[in-house]
């Protein structure tokens, strides 16, 4: 979840936080030790222990470390989209963030390998806290309420909502259940949005719906093609594009229950580990392939039902389009 400074019960759980029992870290640390410490992906715990590490010992109090247009826009504070995702209002508030990061960080993190997965967490950290401050000033301007403006929220639960939506996006027809309910997964995120909100006061409605949005622009938005382009610069290859780069940097080894294994992460009982895709969909990464198939190959000798081999760019285009057609010729 994430807090707003706003409301009532929000400012008396950040408060309150000095008479914490420290249940909910106790009850982390539980959950953590039961998985296995050596079976939670590198990137995913690296985040967890940095958001554990800033309750315990807070780079700013929380009152300087929330986000708000007042504060980082008017005053220019902008070290607020830094701080924000990191602080925790109460040890609940971490604990009920960190066990949601700990499932979908296993998830995502297989599948998207190391490297992306901590490019995905860092851009997502920042820009949930970007889009919740354009939406409080487009709020404050239409509402004519400068509340909106003075809202203040710190929480990880907006990076949440975001990875929420890519879990989905990448296992598209599950069905999940919320407070006993099935439902479709491409509308858990929305769903889960109003219960927070109505069981939860106090609660950042803003700051949530914020972090769906950029999920939303990466599974279906620029996002994730903008990012592409940016890991280009930084890791170019022969072919210009950053999914090689990071498919041969795989995912970081670690040590094992039973020993290292370089580039292999250790399952926990039961669970799936989904091959790397480096943040491409099956049709990207498909069409990759076939693209990747033609670059390498020399010429060949022509099939029965194939179109001649030749060196254009039309040819390549068509037979493209043709080997695409054969793969997917029995789908439904």
């Amino acid at each position: 979840m994430m807090f707003t400074r706003q409301r009532t019960p929000a400012g008396f759980r950040m408060n309150r936080r000095s008479r914490s029992s420290h249940l909910g870290l106790l009850m982390l640390g539980s959950q953590l030790l039961h998985v296995g410490l050596d079976s939670i992906p590198p990137v995913t715990l690296a985040f967890l222990a940095i958001n554990v590490y800033l309750y315990l010992f807070p780079a700013a109090p929380l009152l300087r470390a929330c986000v708000s247009v007042q504060q980082a826009y008017w005053k220019g504070d902008w070290r607020r989209l830094l701080l924000a995702p990191f602080h925790h209002a109460d040890d609940w508030h971490l604990y009920f963030n960190m066990v949601s990061l700990l499932w979908k960080g296993m998830n995502l993190e297989r599948r998207l390998g190391a490297a992306w997965f901590l490019y995905v967490l860092s851009v997502f950290s920042v820009l949930t806290g970007a889009v919740y401050l354009l939406l409080e000033a487009l709020l404050t301007e239409l509402a004519d309420d400068q509340s909106h403006s003075r809202a203040c929220a710190v929480g990880f639960s907006g990076v949440l909502f975001a990875l929420k939506v890519l879990n989905n996006h990448y296992h598209p027809g599950r069905v999940v259940y919320l407070m006993g309910l099935p439902l479709p997964s491409r509308y858990a995120s929305w769903v889960e949005l109003v219960l927070i909100h109505i069981t939860a006061p106090g609660t950042s409605f803003v700051g949530h719906l914020a972090g769906i949005l950029v999920g939303l622009l990466y599974t279906s938005g620029p996002l994730n093609r903008i990012m592409r382009k940016c890991a280009d610069l930084f890791a170019p290859n022969e072919h210009g594009s950053h999914r090689n780069y990071y498919r041969s940097a795989g995912t970081s080894g670690y040590a094992g229950r039973s020993g290292v294994y370089p580039g292999y992460l250790q399952d926990p009982p039961g669970y799936h580990t989904a091959s790397y895709t480096g943040g491409l969909t099956e049709e990207q990464q498909l069409e990759a392939a076939i693209r990747n198939s033609l670059h390498d190959r020399g010429r060949g000798h022509i099939s029965r039902g194939r179109p001649h081999r030749d060196s254009s760019d039309d040819f390549r285009a068509e037979e493209t389009r043709w080997r695409w057609r054969r793969m997917r010729r029995f789908d439904s």
